[in-house]
């Protein structure tokens, strides 16, 4: 027995379990507790949290052993021996029994009940002195004996001075007691844990290691204790999971090895097949001669549950874990196995040679690599070339199959796994498509700038013997330039494109060394030759078919119609891309395609359509572990909710990204673009022209060029109301607009001129009336809204108030239809102003919510759940819990059925 003294220490996303610990032990009276959840999820921390706020109570302190899990009475004989002493206070019968089942004699079982009196007597009897608290980790891993006794004991600790603090890895080995699940860390949480375990680290290292740990403490520590000085500084790659001799692999290691044999591979099987089809396990495990009945140890320890869909695990990180603790022959064999079970034809015979013995190697990797072209699965595929990779002879040809294992896994959407694959690789011959694997993932999920270096050394390295692959290197270090905000720099790469170009190319390879060669013209404002370039691909991504029909082809001539302004081919082309992306399983570009969809929508001005497709891209990214594309997304639904006036949205969505965004880069880009228009909405047009301005540094290369033009309408009208003249970013966007066909740009660029021109001079009036000619009747409603509330207002201004309300109720009629309520008022103001006079808006739903309140309203009428919810849109449960609180007080409802009956 230990004394215990107060001394406060911090638990990272514990509040709610420190909290009913000080209770517990606040008062006067006795009660219990039982904390469950994964290895590694902090239970013994909260343990050791007790036993240093436990104040004057005497300790007692034990855990269940594994060691000692057969012998009965063990965990509760090491829990009590310091006190033992003091069962002479104890009825003799009770004495006896108690010290015959320590002694190892056991107990009947028509005296267990009577066992469990004569502990509780026993911790009466040390608690008359001063309080007991009792501490019991790992209950289930011990003997089942001393786990139901303490059990018993446990509920019937009311009337006695005595806490009970007991963990476990299930909920159920305890009933009757209440039960806190550890749930993971949050992102917030996790930073703080490292920043106690080391000095802070950088942002990006940070979020990096708080993804990789799925919020498990254990990991996190493992993780941070495990990293170089230069991996904590972000200066050399992070591992992709936590070690293998860390304390939690230990902990899973130790789980798995109390399993009986046949378990254990069924617990692998589970952990390696993560579809949605039940019967793929079930078939697995009748070919491997064993049933799913096996896994019911498991689930009794808490490692896992079983139901009608199938196996999940109480931790994400547990798949992990269980795979990399697991043998390297039970890993290959249950990979082949489970791969063997969904291929037929030519590939599963192959999968069924490679499971037995006698087959030479060298002939089952090759009937493996001519097998591989039948599985529409990449991730299948992965398993399939990393077997042949292992199988083959030959060096040379054994890193081919890993780099293409790689891809494969790439593809698919499971960047760790490339990663594995690709650390298992010697410098040779396949260096070169390893770094064109290594720089697309760099590019898309953690490092931008040095997926440039990557990108380019490739190129150099498969120039030679693969055109097509120095090509698409070229194209991806483009768009990591574009990314990083480096600009200037893209012209290297439209010189080497441009080197690459043969006359009788074919259609692939035209398009790309052409939209190189374009982009970099566009970038540097040669626009003759920039568009013409980009219009042919345009052209020639919409006539690809076959195998040339590729996610990454259509991508190009996406973004190639984008630059051009023509919005509703960049619309389908995106479109096209994000479909064929699925249905081949390349999942590693449906992001990038899902961010040109939305740029589309945003310029065809279906705002609440682009919302939806940016949520879709940032359950798409982090799903595939592309942090930087999530990034992406999230500051497109910034600006969105911005220049909708939904500041809470905007504002949201931007604390998402964080500081985890390269400072200049496209999503550091996106949330000072939304931030600035949020100022020029307030008021604030100095604030907002020193945020759109520095978006980019015109006529250097330097900065988010593109973000820029974008913003640019925002910036001018800013800069007019601040009485400036951002001259030099709107000539770069008038030139633009007037070297494209687009009417709404050339629309825009009218109304920058418009607000630019002296005041009360005809040149103001015939820009505003030349940008109501150009704005498309059939698209963009919300710009030509935009540009009737400001030619109003500026009528209005001049003294015409009968010229201005004309304007102003087209505006405000628009604005009303739009839903864009904010807008909407301001017309209505600006009409109030001229002498109308005008009622508010009628507000009904549409008028009365933001664009995010209307969405999560509409779910909620459809039936959805706030969980359900939060993980179609991308936010956390709490930020949908506030949104509709806000949503029923302004609604004027009290229940969710009040709120469907309203939307009815």
């Amino acid at each position: 027995m230990v004394s215990a003294s107060t001394v406060h220490i911090a638990l990272w996303g514990r509040d709610d379990e420190c909290d009913a610990i000080r209770r517990l032990l606040d008062r006067d009276d006795g009660g219990a507790l039982l904390f469950h959840g994964p290895p590694g999820s902090g239970r013994s921390a909260l343990l050791a949290y007790a036993r240093r706020w436990a104040g004057r109570r005497a300790v007692l302190a034990g855990a269940g052993l594994a060691d000692e899990a057969t012998l009965p009475y063990a965990g509760l004989h090491r829990l009590l021996d310091p006190v033992l002493d003091a069962d002479a206070a104890l009825p003799v019968r009770q004495r006896r029994l108690l010290r015959r089942a320590l002694g190892g004699d056991g107990c009947p079982a028509e005296q267990r009940l009577a066992l469990a009196a004569a502990v509780r007597s026993l911790l009466a009897a040390v608690a008359a002195d001063r309080p007991l608290l009792c501490t019991v980790d790992d209950l289930d891993a011990g003997d089942p004996q001393s786990a139901w006794t303490l059990a018993v004991v446990a509920r019937r600790l009311r009337r006695l001075p005595v806490a009970m603090l007991l963990t476990a890895t299930a909920p159920a080995t305890v009933d009757g007691v209440p039960a806190h699940g550890l749930r993971p860390l949050d992102a917030h949480d996790c930073h703080g844990m490292l920043a106690g375990l080391r000095e802070r680290p950088p942002a990006p290292v940070a979020a990096a290691l708080a993804a990789l740990s799925r919020g498990s403490p254990a990991a996190l520590a493992d993780l941070a204790g495990s990293l170089t000085p230069a991996q904590w500084r972000g200066e050399a790659p992070l591992p992709d999971a936590p070690p293998v001799d860390g304390a939690l692999a230990a902990a899973y290691r130790a789980r798995l090895d109390r399993l009986p044999v046949p378990t254990r591979r069924m617990v692998l099987l589970a952990a390696l097949d993560p579809g949605d089809d039940p019967g793929t396990l079930v078939r697995a495990a009748w070919v491997a001669g064993l049933t799913v009945e096996a896994l019911a140890p498991a689930e009794a320890a808490g490692l896992l549950r079983t139901g009608p869909g199938g196996v999940t695990f109480p931790h994400p990180l547990a798949r992990t874990m269980i795979t990399a603790v697991a043998p390297l022959a039970d890993l290959r064999a249950a990979h082949l196995l489970l791969a063997g079970t969904l291929a037929e034809g030519a590939l599963g015979r192959a999968l069924r040679h490679a499971t037995a013995a006698g087959c030479p190697s060298d002939v089952l990797a090759a009937e493996l690599t001519a097998a591989v072209d039948e599985v529409p699965d990449r991730a299948a595929a992965a398993v399939v070339l990393r077997r042949a990779a292992e199988l083959s002879p030959d060096p040379g040809r054994a890193a081919e199959l890993t780099v293409a294992a790689a891809r494969c896994a790439w593809t698919a959407g499971d960047p760790d796994q490339a990663r594995g694959l690709l650390r298992r690789l010697t410098a040779g011959p396949a260096h070169g498509r390893a770094d064109l694997l290594r720089g697309d993932m760099q590019l898309r999920c953690d490092a931008p700038a040095a997926a440039v270096a990557t990108l380019l050394a490739a190129a150099d390295a498969v120039a030679l013997a693969d055109r097509r692959a120095a090509l698409l290197a070229l194209v991806r270090a483009g768009e990591a330039i574009c990314v990083t905000g480096d600009q200037y720099r893209y012209a290297e790469v439209a010189r080497r494109a441009e080197a690459l170009r043969r006359p009788a190319d074919p259609p692939e390879l035209d398009l790309l060394a052409t939209f190189a060669t374009g982009v970099g013209a566009t970038l540097r404002g040669d626009h003759a030759r920039g568009g013409p370039a980009l219009r042919r691909v345009v052209v020639i991504g919409g006539r690809l078919t076959g195998p040339a029909l590729t996610p990454g082809a259509l991508v190009c001539a996406a973004a190639a119609a984008l630059l051009v302004a023509v919005d509703g081919p960049a619309h389908r082309l995106a479109g096209r891309a994000v479909e064929v992306a699925r249905s081949r399983g390349e999942l590693s570009l449906l992001p990038r395609a899902l961010e040109l969809r939305a740029v589309a929508e945003y310029w065809l001005g279906r705002h609440e359509a682009a919302a939806e497709t940016a949520r879709e891209g940032v359950r798409a990214a982090r799903a595939g572990g592309q942090h930087v594309c999530a990034q992406v997304h999230l500051g497109i639904l910034a600006v969105l909710a911005a220049v909708r006036a939904d500041r809470d949205a905007a504002l949201a969505r931007i604390a998402e990204i964080g500081d985890g965004a390269a400072p200049g880069s496209r999503p550091d880009a996106y949330a000072r673009w939304a931030l600035g228009v949020l100022d020029l909405i307030d008021g604030r047009y100095a604030d907002a022209v020193a945020r759109l301005s520095a978006l980019a540094r015109t006529g250097t290369g330097r900065g988010q060029v593109l973000v820029q033009v974008m913003a640019t309408p925002y910036l001018v009208e800013a800069a007019a109301q601040d009485g400036g003249r951002p001259a030099a970013a709107l000539a770069v966007f008038d030139h633009w607009a007037s070297s494209t066909a687009s009417p709404s740009r050339r629309a825009l660029a009218a109304r920058c001129r418009a607000l630019l021109a002296p005041r009360g001079g005809p040149e103001a009036e015939r820009e505003f009336h030349a940008a109501l000619r150009l704005h498309p009747a059939d698209t963009d409603r919300f710009e030509r809204a935009r540009t009737e509330l400001l030619f109003g207002r500026e009528l209005r201004r001049r003294r015409r108030p009968r010229d201005a309300r004309a304007h102003l109720h087209r505006a405000r009629e628009a604005f009303t239809l739009l839903g864009a309520t904010v807008w909407a008022d301001r017309a209505g103001e600006e009409l109030r102003a001229a002498g109308e006079s005008v009622g508010p808006v009628r507000h009904g739903p549409e008028q009365l919510l933001t664009g995010q309140q209307l969405h999560i309203a509409r779910l909620v009428a459809e039936g959805a759940t706030n969980r359900e919810i939060a993980t179609r849109m991308c936010l956390s449960t709490r930020t949908v819990d506030h949104h509709l609180r806000n949503v029923f007080h302004r609604l004027g409802v009290r229940s969710r059925t009040e709120l469907a009956r309203l939307l009815s």
